[in-house]
Formats: structure tokens, sequence, C-alpha cells
């Protein structure tokens, strides 16, 4: 919409580099062009805005295949003006000389045409298709043949109307009958799906087997290992066995050497040591027979005094030790007389 500003009955009009502005006073064109800026009198203007710029035209609407199934249709058309001049004659671009506003409705006006124009020919294309082949190849089917039909259609080139592009975004069948033909491929999927997961769990099992045998392979492997340690201990424990044996025949054959060395060393040192006995027995005998032998000669020189003396004496050393001797008469008397009976003699 193009800026209007009013000064002292008058007003100024300024319009964008995509708005085609023409200005018309007393039926005659005063200005008529993109971008224009100029000073007019609203009691006199005529002003027609036409957008020369490239607009989206969405649209969506049903249609019926072959089949009788209902598909909904979404598409964008592309359009321009491309002659504003014709394009204000056909239709009503007038703008409110005060306002800049349209008077009319210009582009629904314009939407409308190309929407039942575009609507007609996919209608006449998805009539023929049946459903199946409308979802598999209908896009490009129903593209074609709108471009071509708003190509050829006479009453936009009449109106300064320019299709730039069509484009179908999508053909969609109503909710239960898409959810029935997902359902084939969903249960494909799922069972692909499936044999997947049991391939996955065969592989798994496989690969528990594989890993079980190698556990029992493993024990096998470490059992037989055991039993080879425990021969090996065994071997090594008889072997240990035969050599202490062999170690405590050796020692007890030592020992019993050593023994019978010592035995008859025990023997012959016994048997000297008895060789001197007896021969230091013997000169001790011999000493004793010469001593009682001289002692005897001593004795048989000696007189009888004398050797009641020495018996006395020899007594006397041989008794205990007496403390205390008590003499009675009659002792004593006995004794002096057989002491005076020997002086007498």
């Amino acid at each position: 919409m193009a800026d209007i500003t009013r000064r002292l009955g008058w007003r100024h009009l300024r319009g964008a580099s995509t708005a085609h502005i023409r200005h018309h006073r007393g039926g005659k064109l005063l200005h008529d062009g993109p971008g224009l800026s100029f000073w007019y009198r609203a009691l006199t203007a005529a002003l027609s805005e036409v957008p020369v710029d490239d607009r989206e035209l969405a649209m969506t609407f049903h249609a019926r295949t072959s089949d009788f199934q209902d598909v909904a249709v979404q598409a964008t058309v592309t359009y321009r003006v491309s002659d504003p001049a014709l394009a204000s004659t056909r239709l009503d671009f007038s703008v409110d000389p005060d306002t800049g506003a349209w008077r009319g409705t210009p582009l629904e006006q314009l939407g409308t045409l190309l929407t039942e124009t575009a609507q007609q020919h996919a209608l006449d294309v998805l009539s023929r298709t049946s459903l199946s082949a409308a979802l598999v190849d209908g896009v490009t089917a129903v593209r074609e043949r709108i471009a071509a039909g708003l190509a050829g259609e006479p009453r936009l080139p009449a109106t300064g109307i320019e299709v730039v592009a069509v484009r179908v975004v999508a053909l969609r069948p109503e909710p239960e009958v898409e959810r029935a033909l997902r359902t084939p491929a969903r249960e494909q999927i799922q069972q692909e799906a499936d044999r997947a997961t049991y391939e996955r769990r065969a592989v798994a099992v496989e690969r528990e087997r594989a890993i079980a045998e190698n556990e029992l392979a493993s024990q096998i492997e470490l059992a037989r290992r055991e039993e080879q340690l425990v021969d090996q201990r065994g071997t090594n424990a008889r072997r240990e066995a035969e050599e202490h044996a062999a170690a405590d025949a050796v020692r007890a054959e030592a020992e019993a050497a050593r023994t019978v060395r010592l035995a008859e060393a025990e023997a012959e040192r016994s048997v000297r040591l008895a060789r001197a006995e007896a021969e230091g027995a013997r000169e001790v005998g011999e000493a004793r027979a010469q001593a009682q032998a001289a002692w005897l000669r001593v004795h048989a020189e000696v007189d009888v005094a004398t050797l009641h003396a020495l018996t006395g004496t020899r007594l006397a050393e041989n008794l205990p030790r007496i403390d205390s001797v008590t003499l009675s008469p009659d002792v004593l008397t006995g004794l002096l007389a057989r002491l005076g009976a020997r002086e007498q003699a």
C-alpha cells in the first residue's frame, strides 16, 4: 500500500518499487509506473496500485480418483502481474486517494481465478487415475497438468497475469485409507524387523554357544593341565621321597659305619683299658704282695708288745669318735690286773 501524506488540501503519494501506480485526472493518464512519488488533489485524482512482485498462492482442494477415493491436493502457484495497465482495466486495483487502501479485493479475485483453474485441471487428471497410481506418480502428473493448463488458459494473459511456477506439495488420501495403505508396508517392515531380530537372536545364540564351547574347552584344557600338574607333583613327591629315602639310607649307612667304627674304637679302647687295668692290677697285686711280704717280714721280726701297741693304734684309728668314756670300777680293776700281770711276766 502506498504512503499518503496530507498537506493543505493536497495529497502526496509515495509508492514502492514493487507497486505499479497509475494516476488519472479528468480521464487523462498523468503518472504511470512503479516507485512513483507525486502530489495530487484527492477530489480530482483516480489512483490504482498494481503489485508487480512475484506472489505465492497456496491452495488446497479435494479430488476423486477413478476408484472413487477422495484425495487432498496441496499445491502452490507462483505468479506475477506482467501487464499492470491491462490488469488494472480487468480487475479493480483502484485505491482510496485519502488512505491509499484498495477499494476492492483484486488479489482475492485473482487467487480465486488461479485456484479454480488449477483445480479444474487437477480434477481432470485425477478422475482418470486410480488411487495407487495417484499416490505413486500423481504429484508429477498433476503438477505438469496444472502448469500446462494455466499456461494455456486464455483469461490469464488477457488479465495481464503470468504464471511463474507451479509446485504440488502432496497428494494425501483420507486418514482411514492412508492407514490402510500403510498397513502392508508396515507389516512388511515389521516382518523385516522381526526377521532381523530373529537373525540377531540367532547370531547371539550362536555366539553364546561358541562362547560356551570356548569356556568348556578352556575348562577341559585347565582340567588336563591340572591333571598333568597333579601327576607332576606326584612324580616330584615320589622322586623327593626316593631321594629322601636314598639320603636316609646313605645317612643310615654312614651312621652305622660310624657306629661300627666307634664300637670298634671303643672295643679297642676297652681292650687296651682292660689290658692296662689288668697290667696295673697285676703290678698292684705284685706290689701289694711284696708290701705284704715285707710287712709280714717286719712284723715277724717285731716283738709281741710292739705288735699289741700297733694293733691298739690301728684299732684306735678305725674306731668312731668318742666324746666321753665312762670307766666302771669293775672294768678298771680288771684292766689294771691284766697290766700288772704283763709287767710281772
